[in-house]
């Protein structure tokens, strides 16, 4: 695990089971439709309950697919979490705008914890598995958005930043590679 403090919100990289977070919120790698069939987010819904398919559902029947970068909430269902958001990471394409993207997903998840007063949040490695995103350029990613968000909200409610990692191989990338100074 690593830890460290930037302006005075905690930051956690650590090896863990996202779906036995008690974090206010946790983050779900989706998709644009929602449909949470695999990876992060087939143990999310499997962990969770039904009713988060089901919101998810409802969501994209009344306001269409969520476009890459974008986050929606749910319930958490049976989860320790309140609330899951929901981040349309990119699928890797070795693209200049998968970066931009990819820190989109990440700020946006922030801004919406913090929109909804939250004092916690934990993230998997958005992007990283199916999507292909390579893990260390993510984990660049991941410290670039994290740290400017801190910067430009100053305000925040956010007191703790965790980063969920499944596995001691993307546990070390993290690790080196998630700057946040």
């Amino acid at each position: 695990m690593k830890e460290y403090t930037y302006r005075g919100v905690k930051i956690q990289i650590v090896k863990a089971d996202i779906t036995k977070e008690s974090t206010d919120a946790i983050v779900n790698a989706a998709n644009s439709y929602l449909k949470h069939g695999g990876g992060v987010a087939w143990a999310i819904v499997r962990a969770g309950g039904g009713a988060i398919q089901k919101e998810s559902d409802e969501y994209v029947r009344t306001h269409g697919p969520v476009p890459t970068g974008n986050v929606v909430v749910t319930g958490a269902g049976r989860l320790k979490a309140k609330y899951v958001i929901h981040a349309v990471g990119p699928v890797w394409r070795n693209a200049g705008n998968d970066r931009q993207l990819l820190f989109k997903a990440v700020y946006n998840s922030l801004l919406k914890a913090s929109e909804l007063e939250l004092k916690s949040i934990s993230f998997p490695a958005i992007s990283t598995g199916i999507y292909g995103y390579p893990k260390n350029e993510a984990a660049r990613v991941f410290g670039e958005a994290i740290k400017k968000f801190i910067d430009e909200n100053h305000n925040t409610t956010l007191e703790l930043i965790r980063i969920c990692l499944y596995d001691d191989e993307t546990l070390k990338i993290f690790e080196k590679e998630c700057r946040i100074n």
